[in-house]
């Protein structure tokens, strides 16, 4: 074995139980996230250009955390384990079990924003704006609880912080789970927090945009580190899934930001 290894911080998944009923690390991620990013949303909305009230942001809590859920198991057995989930369709409904797809939950929640921005008639950029800025810290919390569970861990690494992860065999492989949880979500927030305080939503779409291509060219790099799904490998090119799915965001992003640098400043309420 290498000898430039740390030990692998061996944490009880399962972070509070009472009798049978138990909450895993991995299930408080996603409910801490959700409610900091709530917060810390409502915030921006006081903030100029105040085109989003603080009531929509209230409502839209219960659609987010639908779209987050439903999209990522659904994106997972879609994207990552079709084959499994077709001849073991009831645990697809097990989510205790692990597997959420990022890109899955992208796409419920871009859902969610579109239905619930034309059922209140209010501007779909001028919402994402703020929603988006949000979503690294959920990222964050999620990185460390895939830490935690000793998942999605890395390829084989002589550095001197690798890790030997219990299902990793006793190879020492970068933790790329903490990779991911600081570009995807401490400097992604850091990017967008820059982004609005230079006055970035006076232009609806531009900061949306700008956590697209951010989070995509955060993921794409991170996928250098990581161990690709075993059940899929590498792709064509070398290339694994989350790269793959990250071209679509990467593409999307810069055409929204082009989109919305050449749009008239919309007129304040």
């Amino acid at each position: 074995m290498s000898p430039f290894v740390i030990p692998f911080p061996a944490i009880d998944p399962v972070a509070v139980s009472f009798g049978p009923f138990a909450i895993r690390w991995y299930a408080l991620a996603y409910i801490v996230g959700l409610l900091i990013g709530w917060r810390y949303c409502l915030g921006l909305s006081a903030r100029p250009p105040r085109l989003i009230g603080r009531q929509d942001v209230d409502d839209f809590l219960i659609w987010a955390t639908l779209g987050v859920v439903l999209g990522g198991r659904i994106g997972y057995v879609l994207f990552y384990n079709p084959g499994y989930y077709i001849y073991h369709p009831m645990e697809a409904l097990s989510v205790w079990h692990g597997g959420m797809s990022f890109h899955g939950g992208a796409l419920g929640v871009t859902l969610a924003i579109v239905l619930f921005t034309r059922s209140r008639r209010i501007s779909l950029f001028a919402f994402s704006d703020i929603i988006t800025q949000a979503i690294p810290i959920g990222l964050f919390f999620g990185r460390v609880a895939n830490l935690i569970n000793g998942e999605l861990y890395g390829r084989p690494g002589n550095v001197p912080w690798a890790m030997v992860f219990p299902n990793g065999g006793p190879i020492p492989r970068h933790p790329s789970q903490l990779y991911e949880a600081f570009c995807e979500g401490i400097l992604l927030f850091f990017l967008l927090f820059a982004a609005e305080r230079l006055h970035a939503r006076q232009r609806p779409g531009v900061v949306t945009g700008l956590f697209l291509v951010g989070y995509a060219a955060a993921r794409m790099s991170g996928e250098l580190f990581r161990e690709p799904d075993p059940q899929l490998g590498f792709l064509i090119f070398g290339t694994t899934m989350g790269q793959l799915l990250s071209i679509p965001l990467l593409i999307a992003g810069i055409l929204i930001i082009g989109s919305a640098l050449r749009a008239p400043a919309p007129a304040r309420p």
